[in-house]
């Protein structure tokens, strides 16, 4: 429900029938558990205690309601801490796993405080609940609702944006940090962040000590509803809740939406082995997937268990979960890893048509989010084009490895090339789905830093301590002579000009695209590509950086001013290579190096792709811009070019030309971004050929 919060006007809060409810008398406490004997509320007064200072035993006559525990005590109130515990039986074997010592977290609690402790018989004991009161000012904030085919994304983890000592920032590592780094992203041109999980992980592990290996990434969930403790400023429990949201305000302001990353495929409860802290000791076989009569957990995850998400008290905890977000937090939009979990039943099997996808893509307090799905899992479902219908957008996982794979100069590419720049109609088209539901990437968290892309061969992950087993083998990358930073001028210009090829095929293809943290400045982690443990400098953004490469993030903000005004590459319907202006162009066509029209049953390397825009389409502040002209040159050989036939009446202007140094790489005054008089866009006489270098790529626009 929606709760008024005071007087403002903004001050309602979302919520949901479980969990510790506050109100100006006391607080309500809600559990779900249909097999527990008895329960408990333990109520504690620091932080530090070990021991509560109250322990109240819920009556199963008077305080239970079918399969729902509960109880009001009054005089409590906002910041109360607690645990929940529950006696039942102790059967694993049969998936039942209650332990009436244990200190169990709320599966619904708004905020932790504390770190793990042990007692003396070695008992694990969580961090505990604090009972929130969503009050806040949000000064009349409201979500951008930016279309989504207007988006462009910034994937983001909120420590690792200033957490390196060059980010000169005075809250380092923290969401007010991050506030600070708000200017820079504006100035970027993105329209969306897209945060590495923000929910409640372990940030010791279940002793209280130092983990081996640091869940640096936080895809580890403790609690769900809870924003993470560990990204605060201030250390009193629940300060987190409001410097999260604080940060959220003022993205806003900035016309900057905020996506979450969540996980609901699995628990930081494990497998057998692993602790009883919340879910696992109130009701196991409902909250995860187990088979073998219920001795074994399902591990679709690769994470140790899955959560039940088909079980219809799970839909309905993860509903109220994103719920929780949007009202409470105003976010704007998630992306769901490993979402294929989503469509899976009680026992493991893939659904055709899955509850929870169609219940949350139909709930109308979700109708404003964007919705977008990681659509595959770590046993091997693999749904990318056909995950949850017109509602869905998803991470295009073909998108980053056909790119990869053209510019790498693998033959036989150039088709799949052109799919993917056009939005992947293959993927999308056939369900009647838009090219905004492709999410367009090359790099993402998971894999090589764009500059390890070009600069490694293999993966380097020594320093997780797994033998350099773990992370992705199949990486599509180059490293152009050599394994590694280079000295080599040669070399290095091979790579300069591989990440602007990269970043502009991103940026010109239709979809919406997201750009990694750091990609626009080269961040490196070393070659690095499985850096979930990295908590350092390999995975922080280096600020410095900005300065050693200025020139790409030129390079990289004038592409995306680009896409602002240009409407031909944000279109909300696939190219279909028919006529449809009054000149009789078709809104695209393909040529090959000599100005012919493509044969694509020929091994050609090089392409011409021209974009039409139809003069009566253009918006008024960018009717200067019209067609695009993309010419793309993978291989390792020059390659004269000629301009189709049709084309050398327009008047085109070099936008950027892959093969040159800065500042002639490419000229940010064609879209208005910073012009400069000095630096002119020279006119091209398309008559003529063109030669485009190896490895190469120029776009020319019409200007009208």
């Amino acid at each position: 429900m929606l709760k008024r919060t005071g007087r403002s006007k903004d001050s309602y809060c979302y919520q949901p029938p479980f969990g510790a409810l506050t109100d100006p008398e006391g607080i309500h406490f809600s559990v779900f558990s249909q097999s527990a004997t008895a329960m408990r509320i333990l109520l504690y007064s620091c932080v530090d205690d070990r021991e509560p200072t109250l322990s109240i035993e819920l009556d199963p006559h008077d305080d239970k309601i079918g399969n729902v525990w509960n109880r009001f005590l009054p005089n409590l109130s906002s910041g109360q801490l607690y645990h929940f515990q529950a006696d039942g039986p102790f059967r694993p074997e049969h998936g039942l796993w209650f332990d009436g010592n244990a200190r169990l977290i709320d599966p619904y609690c708004n905020a932790l405080a504390g770190d793990f402790q042990t007692s003396t018989d070695g008992v694990i004991r969580p961090p505990k609940c604090v009972a929130i009161d969503h009050a806040f000012d949000w000064q009349a904030d409201r979500p951008p609702k930016i279309p989504i085919q207007d988006s462009i994304i910034y994937e983001m983890h909120v420590a690792g944006l200033t957490k390196h000592p060059s980010s000169g920032v005075s809250k380092p590592g923290t969401y007010l940090g991050a506030i600070e780094k708000i200017p820079y992203i504006q100035d970027l041109g993105v329209t969306a962040v897209e945060l590495l999980p923000i929910h409640e992980f372990p940030i010791l592990d279940f002793h209280g000590q130092p983990h081996k290996h640091q869940n640096y990434w936080g895809y580890d969930p403790l609690a769900l509803f809870a924003p993470h403790r560990g990204y605060a400023h201030a250390k009193q429990p629940g300060a987190q809740v409001q410097e999260f949201k604080t940060l959220v305000r003022e993205l806003h302001k900035a016309g900057i939406e905020v996506i979450l990353d969540v996980v609901f495929n699995h628990s930081c409860e494990g497998g057998e082995r692993g602790p009883v802290l919340s879910m696992k000791g109130l009701e196991n076989p409902v909250y995860y997937i187990l088979n073998s009569n219920g001795a074994h957990y399902g591990n679709y995850s690769g994470c140790g268990n899955t959560i039940n998400c088909n079980h219809p008290i799970c839909r309905e905890w993860i509903l109220h979960c994103l719920r929780h977000w949007v009202h409470n937090y105003h976010i704007d939009g998630f992306r769901f890893d490993l979402a294929s979990i989503l469509c899976r039943d009680r026992t493991g099997q893939l659904l055709p048509h899955s509850p929870l996808v169609e219940l949350i893509s139909e709930d109308p307090m979700l109708a404003d989010t964007k919705l977008i799905a990681e659509a595959w899992d770590a046993a091997g479902a693999y749904q990318v084009g056909a995950f949850g219908g017109r509602r869905w957008s998803e991470w295009n996982g073909l998108f980053r490895d056909d790119i990869r794979k053209f510019w790498r100069g693998d033959e036989g590419r150039t088709g799949a090339l052109a799919t993917r720049l056009c939005g992947s109609s293959d993927l999308y088209e056939p369900s009647g789905r838009s090219p905004s539901c492709s999410i367009n990437f090359i790099t993402s968290h998971d894999g090589f830093t764009l500059n390890d892309f070009v600069s490694y061969q293999s993966k380097h992950n020594e320093s997780n301590g797994e033998d350099n087993r773990d992370g992705e083998n199949n990486n599509y990358s180059l490293n152009h002579g050599v394994e590694g930073p280079s000295a080599s001028k040669p070399i290095e210009r091979k790579r300069t000009r591989q990440l602007r090829n990269l970043l502009a095929t991103l940026l010109l293809s239709q979809g919406v695209p997201m750009l990694l943290m750091g990609d626009e400045i080269r961040r490196t982690q070393l070659g690095n590509n499985n850096a979930y443990c990295q908590d350092n400098p390999v995975s922080w953004l280096n600020w410095e950086a900005d300065k050693l490469d200025a020139d790409l993030l030129r390079f990289t903000k004038s592409l995306i001013a680009l896409r602002h005004l240009h409407p031909t590459l944000r279109r909300t319907e696939f190219l279909t290579g028919k006529p449809y202006d009054h000149r009789g162009l078709a809104d695209i066509s393909w040529y090959d190096p000599r100005g012919s029209c493509m044969d694509w049953s020929k091994q050609n390397t090089a392409l011409v792709c021209w974009l039409t825009c139809p003069i009566a389409s253009q918006p008024e502040q960018s009717n200067h811009l019209g067609d695009i002209l993309i010419l793309l040159n993978p291989s390792e050989k020059s390659i004269p070019f000629v301009f189709p036939k049709e084309s050398r009446l327009l008047n085109w202007q070099l936008f950027l030309d892959t093969a040159k140094q800065p500042p002639n790489d490419i000229f940010p005054s064609l879209v208005e971004l910073n012009p400069n008089p000095a630096n002119p866009n020279p006119t091209h006489h398309a008559q003529s050929v063109t030669r485009i270098l190896n490895r190469s790529m120029m776009v020319f626009i019409e200007k009208r």
